[in-house]
């Protein structure tokens, strides 16, 4: 089927393919594919990393809610929101996906998900092997929805989700790390994803569970989409383990939360670095993603609170 992600200029969509969900023990992700060539060029974090790109404290003091980029690549490097980055002081994730231009320093927002720690690990930082679960990112985004524009605005929320979780799954963390809570139930999270494989020129895809869909994450480029699928996946495996076995979404239950997501009214924002920074909050949906130039670089929609 065809439908639609918001074009932030007007209410004129750009397209996507919606493919045949895999389901399995009450999981279904669809695949989403592009109907246009993508215009921006850019990679991500891991591919600019080796190139180098740094990821680093703002100071000898460190900032809880900010980090330092600076790209000394000549390419544009796309951070995506809710991958975790590991090392400094303490890891933390991206509270917004951010486009960095080539050769570019910038300060961005991030949220600590490691409580228990401030000391020095390392000088620079490192993607972890997953992005941060859909339950977490999503009250993420519906607190920042409120506030976008402070730093930190989320922590407090984001501090409770990583809590929450680790209890509920008696995960024990001597520093409260999200990234412990994924060692612990690395093979169970394995073993689930190795089930939804990524498929040839996929751009995104939605997670669906307990019988609904809750969650669609899409980047433009489906070489940039397949260096994040594993972190993504790993996520959606997260949230998956407490919800294993339940009813099957319908693929008709699917299709109309990726049109509900297509044609909610996304709110335009600066952003940090290039672009345009979109918002999606009220009704059914929350949501977050980032344009350029008219064209939806990332986007990420959820269902609303008490979904999971």
């Amino acid at each position: 089927m065809t439908t639609a992600a918001a074009d932030p200029r007007s209410a004129d969509p750009c397209s996507v393919e919606l493919g045949e969900a895999v389901r399995s023990r009450g999981i279904a992700i669809a695949p989403l594919f592009p109907r246009a060539m993508p215009r921006a060029r850019y990679v991500t974090l891991a591919e600019a990393l080796p190139l180098g790109l740094r990821v680093e404290e703002v100071d000898a003091a460190g900032s809880v809610p900010e980090l330092r980029v600076v790209n000394r690549t000549a390419l544009r490097v796309l951070l995506h929101d809710g991958e975790e980055l590991i090392g400094a002081k303490q890891n933390r994730i991206l509270d917004v996906s951010v486009l960095v231009e080539a050769g570019a320093t910038l300060t961005i927002p991030v949220s600590c998900v490691e409580r228990g720690r401030w000391s020095r690990r390392s000088a620079a930082i490192s993607p972890a092997p997953h992005a941060s679960h859909p339950e977490l990112r999503r009250r993420k985004a519906q607190r920042m929805s409120a506030d976008r524009t402070r730093r930190g605005a989320a922590q407090g929320e984001v501090w409770a989700a990583v809590r929450e979780k680790s209890e509920r799954l008696g995960v024990r963390s001597p520093t409260g790390a999200q990234s412990d809570l994924y060692a612990a139930r690395r093979a169970e999270i394995a073993g689930l994803a190795a089930r939804f494989p990524l498929r040839p020129g996929q751009c995104g895809m939605v997670l669906a569970l307990a019988g609904r869909a809750v969650c669609l994450d899409l980047v433009s480029r489906p070489e940039a989409f397949a260096r994040l699928h594993r972190r993504i996946l790993s996520g959606y495996g997260m949230d998956a383990i407490e919800h294993l076995d339940g009813p099957d979404a319908t693929d008709a239950d699917i299709a109309a939360f990726v049109r509900r997501a297509a044609s909610g009214s996304w709110r335009r924002g600066p952003a940090v670095g290039l672009g345009e920074d979109l918002r999606l909050a009220g009704g059914e949906l929350l949501g977050s993603g980032l344009a350029l130039d008219g064209e939806v670089l990332q986007l990420s929609a959820y269902a609303g609170a008490g979904t999971l």
